[in-house]
């Protein structure tokens, strides 16, 4: 192999260097940007630049999916084989292309010219199937757009009035109201005003907004952070693609609000390597909101992540914006107190920011007008899947699950539904029994269902649930970090048994093994993801135990 000239890396990186550590990320993906790969000369001298030891470059080279330490193919092909996709004869794409070009999935011609590789959700899952290429370092998607684009619905439009029509610019968007308002107030007035909302966490976790503003505000630090959660991972949710695409400032002005209650100067915007077409929008938009000063008293920097599904977990995207690997952190402490840094910190995730300028402008007693006393204001429900109109729908909370699927013209093609998963890949399956369940957190609680992160995702009644059942397996085995004995055992022995089923060969006592391995990473695993990884194999457990029978 030819020597690698190191020259265009220095400047490239120049700029993450006083950052140290917390600049890793950020330099290896100029790095990669510029080398396709990360070879070991490259990684010794970001190591050295950065004074980062060199073996925990290695770590977290190797941790995220999307830092390759192996040549990549100069134009690259990813396939998304989750479950929406999936219904939409992903497989028999991926085996297409690979034909084509004549390459095995997650294999490099031997010029490397190409690289095919089947892909955890990429977050269109509307589109499905979903395909992303990049080629002499431009990313496309689909048909060789340059975004995906944005298919947005429902009753209401509080949150998505500037959604579906491409970028709202900060002429089109206006003066931040909101934020205006909120720098009259004092910060535990609008910390008040927050919590008499109602307003709860939309990524899926459902944690009082108010509540957690109002611990940040008072901790006693020399410097606090407001972070924007855009690592939007979960197989069926994309609504934070669209918001971001779409209505950029809307976020912004969130977490400037959110600034200004808890005393924050600084700030982090951090998103999935999976959505590179957004970076430019989000910079562009920062641009504009500083221009306009907005950003004067706190400043907001956009961070990439590199493929770890377990980053949506708030004290892993902590740990990788520091530069190390996506590993959750043991709470307590919690965030509030000791988040990013050590420090007092808000996290929140970008449906919920969105909701704060909205908040803040008609006031709380307003807003609570929307949706219900226990589950107040707008909710955004990804649907896709087999039915007849994807796309995300914005709806107050209170609309039966029958509703939102008349919405979305039904299932397709006129057939049956057999089964709908919630809140994505840590759900749980409803039936047609389910289809007048109220979509508030209470009632779907009482249904025994998750709103999680506002996934709908439909199955007709011609789809083997086995196979995705299969497919959820894989993907938790695939995105577990294996801090923990747990999760890390248990995903892994959750897909053998999966797999066996999907292929009809069921073992005896399986479905007992399945039940013990379930409970174990429910009750001992760490973080959200051990916790909920065996969900939606449970719910179907209860649903549908035949499918889990052995074969005589």
């Amino acid at each position: 192999m030819s020597e690698i000239d190191l020259a265009p890396l220095k400047p490239a990186i120049e700029r993450y260097i006083p950052l140290g550590r917390s600049g890793l990320l950020p330099a290896l993906h100029a790095a990669q940007k510029i080398y396709g790969w990360l070879p070991e000369s490259v990684a010794a001298e970001v190591a050295k630049k950065l004074r980062v030891p060199l073996a925990d470059v290695h770590g977290v080279i190797e941790f995220y999916a999307l830092f390759y330490n192996e040549p990549l193919g100069r134009k690259v092909i990813r396939v998304c084989t989750d479950p929406a996709c999936a219904l939409k004869d992903a497989d028999g794409l991926l085996t297409k292309l690979c034909k084509q070009h004549d390459i095995e999935p997650h294999h490099t011609t031997g010029d490397l010219s190409l690289t095919i590789e089947p892909s955890p959700c990429l977050g269109m899952c509307e589109l499905a199937p979903a395909v992303w290429t990049m080629d002499d370092g431009q990313w496309t998607v689909g048909d060789g757009e340059a975004r995906p684009r944005s298919m947005v619905y429902g009753p209401i439009r509080e949150l998505t009035k500037n959604c579906g029509n491409g970028t709202t610019s900060l002429k089109q968007y206006g003066e931040y109201k909101g934020l205006q308002k909120a720098i009259t107030m004092q910060p535990k007035a609008v910390v008040e005003e927050i919590k008499a909302s109602g307003l709860v966490g939309r990524g899926g976790a459902a944690f009082p907004t108010g509540i957690k503003w109002e611990g940040a505000l008072n901790a006693e630090a020399d410097q606090k952070y407001v972070i924007c959660n855009a690592d939007e991972s979960e197989p069926g949710t994309f609504k934070d693609r669209i918001l971001l695409l779409d209505d950029p400032h809307s976020t912004i002005e969130g977490m400037c609000i959110a600034a200004h209650a808890i005393g924050a100067t600084k700030g982090y915007l951090y998103t999935r390597a999976e959505y590179p077409y957004i970076v430019p929008v989000l910079e562009n938009a920062l641009s504009e909101a500083r221009e306009a000063g907005y950003l004067k008293d706190f400043d907001i920097e956009i961070r990439v992540g590199a493929g770890a599904y377990i980053c949506g977990e708030e004290t892993a995207l902590f740990e990788s914006i520091e530069g190390k690997r996506g590993f959750p952190r043991i709470k307590p402490p919690f965030p509030t107190t000791h988040g990013v840094f050590g420090k007092p910190t808000v996290i929140n995730n970008v449906e919920t920011l969105c909701n704060v300028p909205l908040i803040i402008s008609m006031g709380s007693a307003e807003y609570r007008k929307i949706g219900t006393e226990k589950s107040p204001g707008p909710k955004l429900f990804c649907v896709s899947g087999d039915v007849t109109k994807p796309g995300m729908y914005e709806v107050p909370f209170g609309v039966s699950l029958r509703e939102v699927l008349e919405m979305a013209g039904g299932v397709a093609g006129g057939k049956n539904l057999k089964s709908v998963l919630f809140g994505g890949a840590a759900g749980a399956f409803a039936t047609s029994d389910h289809l007048d369940v109220k979509m508030t957190f209470e009632d779907l609680r009482a249904a025994g269902l998750p709103l999680g992160s506002g996934v709908v995702m439909v199955f007709d009644g011609t789809r083997d649930m086995r196979d995705v059942l299969k497919r959820l397996g894989r993907f938790f085995a695939h995105e577990s970090c294996g801090k923990c004995y747990p999760c890390q055992m248990g995903t892994q022995r959750q897909k053998e048994i999966l797999d066996r089923v999907a292929d009809g060969k069921a073992q005896k006592d399986d479905f007992i093994r399945l039940q013990d391995v379930g409970w174990t990473m429910t009750d001992a695993s760490i973080c959200g993801l051990g916790q909920t990884a065996a969900s939606a194999t449970m719910s179907a457990m209860k649903l549908w135990p035949e499918l889990f029978e052995v074969k005589s």
